[in-house]
């Protein structure tokens, strides 16, 4: 098969709405992953021994289930409980909640690094244990691990093709719609690559910067 500029070109405006959708779906899921590690991290710290192994098994669990099998699960499973979401929200919560179990960790990293004097001079100044982790800790914390977390938004966006098999409208889920209709594979699939190529390359470097930037302070 010969590349064919005219209908590359063609079928281009597709693709970067598919573009969008992946981007939209890495970003919010991103969001999630966060947010959800967060308290994940936080929990896991918990005087409860219940708590903490609870969660600690929870996360691990999570960990350890392919993230396709997840996503399959939220789409196809919920549903006959009652917990229906669009395709779009369920590809969201599973690349956020997938992540969430990776996210955690970085953050409980981040958390374990806090020099121990820390917690002390706030326990010694009878400061209220929210506003230890959220005036004093975590803002610490947060800082040292920005590089690593960052490095999970480049990895969301790469498995965000898996969210093809729940039909969310993404980038990967448009190519196979544009060969599946003009029986033409090689141009939508390479576009796509290039695509995944130059998000991922512009991400790094913008990775880089902010490893350069958190690394010398």
């Amino acid at each position: 098969m010969i590349w064919d500029w005219h209908f590359a070109g063609k079928i281009l405006p597709d693709l970067l709405r598919g573009l969008v959708v992946t981007v939209e779906a890495t970003l919010l899921g991103y969001v999630v992953a966060l947010a959800l590690g967060l308290v994940w991290a936080i929990l896991r710290r918990s005087p409860s021994r219940v708590i903490n192994q609870t969660v600690r098994w929870v996360v691990e669990f999570i960990r350890s289930t392919p993230l396709l099998v997840q996503l399959f699960f939220l789409f196809f499973a919920l549903p006959s409980a009652g917990v229906t979401f669009s395709a779009l929200v369920t590809g969201v919560i599973g690349l956020g909640l997938h992540y969430s179990s990776y996210t955690s960790e970085v953050y409980r990293a981040g958390i374990a690094d806090v020099p121990a004097g820390q917690w002390e001079a706030a326990t010694a100044l009878n400061l209220p244990r929210r506003r230890v982790w959220f005036g004093v800790v975590l803002p610490q914390a947060v800082r040292k691990v920005i590089p690593t977390l960052a490095n999970y938004l480049i990895a969301m966006f790469k498995d965000s093709p898996l969210l093809l098999a729940i039909t969310v409208p993404e980038m990967l889920h448009s190519a196979y719609d544009v060969g599946a209709r003009s029986l033409r594979f090689l141009e939508p699939m390479t576009i796509v690559g290039v695509l995944f190529v130059i998000v991922s390359v512009l991400s790094s470097l913008l990775l880089r910067r902010l490893e350069f930037r958190y690394g010398n302070h």
